[in-house]
């Protein structure tokens, strides 16, 4: 298993890029900013960016349709506009809305369109005419984001009125609702298997429920700011979320824990995309950049196209890695079995851990059995620096891999880029397991007991002291009555 590698770096936007959305050929990436507009990239050699204008306010979110052929765009001027993602930039425009419009989505059928409001609405339109079918009505606040599950039969949607909701597309009824009592949702989507939503929140958590035993599975607290993005690696194994603290984390949903933080953005990361080959992903932020990356972690995608495969780079622009970088890999096969075969072994023997603890769990999302793991231990890194074109002498080990890459170069498509920093914080820890913890909590027990085990011989030896000074009172008082 490889890390991820920084592969562009694209900055024409003129403010905080707000979405981000690969074609479905990962040969095209379409962003939207608070500048009112959309930047096509394509990553073709000597092919330059396309810019799109129409809106006349900030754009909230923008979305490939699944055949590529056109791009849905939702803005703050309460429309949504459908472009043709050409030279010619063609789109047409619908109110949709009676406020911004804060998210849009095709369903994987292509034929419907999903939109939702801070008028409270989320409406669903057909592609082909742009034609009203019908809308949900029961949030109490602004609909932050609403998306299709990927059978097209449900749409899950979070509101600033701090709920998350399930809805049956047939019956246009709630089926469930999830409350969220520490903040709302900024963003939320489904699991590929579609049997688990995911939602980044205010409060910096990353929770990730089971929408058919309707209970809280995952949760992660590993940010220190507010959620903004989040997004399901294709083969449903890792999440991927951005963050006002400045990082990308990405985090392992089968071993239930943070394995990457990534540096690349100066100020808040507001969005992120994974490609639908699941090969590379793209970042945005508040300091208009767009970044796209190589993905490396996961090298077993269940959608391969032979034209763009996992090992192929993008040709354009500022490819800003280069062949010397590398970083140390964080746990052997022989690890991960080790770790793996002591989890089954303990499991039996210990109680869950509470989910708010900065636990989680392990969990096979396409049969819903899971089994408790807990990473409590950030502190642990191991740092490797790139500086130009070599290490400088060697690695400083402290248990998580950090590696700093730092070129300077001049991009194609009139971008330039000047020492352009990104840091992979490797979350490393492949020693931590149940037993040390097991042990632990066994001597703290213990240690309790022997203290409560003290506590009430101080007690029994007062209480005999007060039982003779009473005594003595007694006897001094039936002396006295009998002198008098």
């Amino acid at each position: 298993m490889e890390d991820p590698k920084l592969e562009k770096h694209f900055k024409s936007h003129r403010s905080t890029v707000t979405s981000l959305s690969f074609s479905p050929n990962s040969k095209q990436l379409v962003s939207g900013s608070l500048d009112s507009c959309l930047f096509l990239w394509p990553f073709k050699p000597q092919v330059r960016a396309y810019r799109f204008v129409g809106h006349n306010d900030a754009v909230h979110s923008v979305c490939f349709s699944p055949s590529g052929h056109l791009i849905a765009s939702g803005s703050k001027d309460k429309k949504v506009r459908l472009w043709i993602p050409s030279v010619k930039g063609e789109s047409t425009v619908f109110k949709a809305h009676t406020a911004a419009v804060r998210c849009v989505d095709f369903s994987n059928d292509g034929q419907s369109l999903l939109s939702s409001s801070e008028d409270k609405t989320i409406k669903i339109w057909t592609v082909h005419r742009q034609k009203f079918q019908f809308s949900l009505n029961q949030h109490s606040n602004w609909v932050r984001c609403a998306k299709f599950s990927p059978d097209g039969r449900l749409i899950v949607s979070c509101s600033d009125d701090k709920t998350v909701k399930i809805w049956d597309r047939n019956t246009n009824e709630c089926m469930h609702t999830f409350y969220e009592p520490h903040g709302f949702l900024n963003d939320v989507a489904f699991h590929p298997s579609g049997t688990c939503i995911g939602g980044g929140c205010t409060d910096a958590s990353v929770k990730i429920w089971d929408i058919r035993t309707r209970k809280l599975i995952q949760h992660y607290a590993n940010h220190v700011a507010s959620v903004n993005s989040i997004t399901f690696h294709p083969t449903g194994n890792f999440l991927l979320t951005a963050s006002n603290d400045a990082t990308l984390k990405i985090f392992d949903l089968l071993e239930g824990r943070l394995i990457y933080t990534l540096h690349g953005h100066q100020g808040p990361a507001t969005t992120v995309a994974f490609s639908k080959q699941g090969d590379y992903f793209a970042s945005g932020g508040q300091d208009q950049q767009v970044l796209v990356w190589k993905t490396n972690f996961d090298t077993t995608a269940p959608f391969v196209d032979s034209t763009n495969t996992a090992s192929n780079k993008y040709a354009t622009g500022s490819d800003v890695t280069t062949n010397d970088y590398s970083a140390t890999s964080r746990l052997s096969s022989a690890n991960i079995q080790q770790n793996k075969s002591q989890i089954a072994s303990l499991r039996e023997k210990s109680n869950p851990e509470t989910s708010d603890e900065r636990r989680a769990r392990k969990i096979d999302m396409f049969n819903g059995k899971s089994t408790m793991r807990t990473f409590d231990n950030d502190d642990d890194r191991l740092e490797i620096t790139n500086i130009g074109p070599a290490y400088e002498n060697g690695i400083a080990r402290s248990n998580s891999a950090s590696a700093c890459l730092i070129n300077s170069a001049t991009m194609a498509n009139g971008t330039s880029r000047t020492n352009n920093r990104a840091t992979y914080d490797i979350e490393t820890n492949a020693q931590q397991t149940y037993a040390p913890q097991l042990t632990n909590t066994l001597e703290h027990i213990v240690q309790q007991l022997d203290i409560l085990t003290k506590t009430v011989a101080i007690l029994e030896t007062r209480l005999t002291m007060t039982e003779s000074k009473l005594q003595q009172i007694n006897e001094q008082g039936q002396e006295n009555r009998k002198k008098t």
